[in-house]
């Protein structure tokens, strides 16, 4: 019990542990270079590999995925040459939205770094804890999470190159240029593989996103969550749109990205996209009032956002330290489906401590 308590140690308290720490800072201006930048920067203190999709096999209907991994620097035993040294914790958080259930089946993993059980690598995307694991291949990434519920094994084909986002993977997420991170995507990754339920297993395919972020600042002064949101549009583009929220639901910033069918994109600026919520739905577990239908407005689009199922909030307080909503969504345009993809809520269940 105390060696799961110490694992389980929240990325809230991790994170506050590490403001005492030297980090490094996030700057405009420095390029990102691949395959180097797809592995772990651990000069920075907070991390991402965020893969979430929709799938369908021939059993049922579509169902939304999510596998994340976080990597926190708590900023403590640096100098510590005990293998035992908890310089890096790493998290895991994997999810399977399936309409039938009603509500979304959630599964989580904690662990330090060390001795070959959990970490993840420098010179390319490999992090895993135990038998969950995010790791790169040639042509994209092969991602497995065992539950006990349910169980993924999927693979995630390339079929697009890397989007960096914000201003060549600088993303801004304030006026203080210190408050952002470095962060690209991999929209339209093709999934092949398999999802297991109750001890069957059914082939699936579909599209997936991928975000991978890291920094040391992520979030400015008075900003209690942030509103996400990633597309794969059924004519091959790709949008990303974001915005940090205050204590009164005001934007306090925003930006995206708007990826063309053709591959050229476009960078947005905080005043040319909204967020308008147009639906709450209420959790009996938090108690919290998350708005999951949400109309999406950037330039000459305006686009309705459609959960899958309203219940697909993340208890994650054995791990990250909270609750938030990620959830496999719809795009609409006059009436008309543009895409799939997930809308990410943070915030609503208690202010974040980032």
């Amino acid at each position: 019990m105390r060696r799961r308590a110490f694992l389980c140690l929240s990325l809230a308290a991790a994170v506050r542990l590490a403001r005492a720490a030297h980090f490094a800072a996030v700057r405009p201006g420095i390029p990102l270079v691949f395959p180097r930048d797809q592995g772990a920067h651990p000069d920075f203190r907070i991390e991402w590999w965020y893969v979430t999709g929709w799938i369908d096999s021939a059993a049922g209907a579509p169902n939304g995925f999510q596998i994340t991994f976080f990597r926190v620097a708590p900023g403590i035993a640096g100098d510590n040459p005990s293998r035992f040294a908890p310089r890096e914790i790493l998290f895991a958080h994997a999810a399977l939205a399936d309409p039938r259930e009603h509500r979304l089946l959630t599964a989580e993993r904690s662990a330090r770094a060390g001795f070959e059980l959990a970490g993840a690598r420098r010179e390319r995307t490999g992090v895993w804890i135990g038998d969950w694991s995010l790791d790169q291949t040639a042509d994209g990434y092969r991602a497995r999470a065992d539950a006990g519920t349910f169980a993924l094994e999927l693979q995630l084909a390339r079929s697009q190159e890397i989007l960096p986002q914000g201003e060549a993977g600088y993303s801004r997420k304030g006026i203080d240029p210190r408050a952002a991170s470095y962060y690209y995507s991999e929209p339209q990754l093709r999934v092949s593989g398999s999802v297991a339920r109750a001890g069957r297993s059914a082939g699936v395919s579909g599209l997936a996103w991928l975000d991978h972020e890291w920094s040391s600042e992520l979030l400015s002064g008075g900003a209690v969550g942030w509103d996400w949101v990633g597309l794969n549009l059924a004519d091959g583009s790709a949008w990303m749109a974001f915005r940090l929220r205050g204590s009164d639901g005001r934007t306090l910033w925003a930006g995206g990205t708007l990826r063309a069918p053709g591959g050229a994109s476009r960078a947005l600026d905080p005043g040319e996209l909204a967020f308008e919520p147009l639906r709450l739905w209420r959790s009996a577990r938090s108690l919290a009032e998350y708005p999951i239908g949400m109309m999406l407005r950037v330039p000459d689009h305006s686009v309705e956002l459609r959960p899958l199922m309203d219940d697909q909030e993340v208890d994650a307080r054995r791990s990250t330290g909270g609750f938030y909503w990620e959830g496999a969504v719809r795009a609409y345009e006059g009436g008309r489906e543009l895409g799939r993809g997930h809308l990410e809520l943070t915030g609503y269940a208690g202010a974040l401590r980032l």
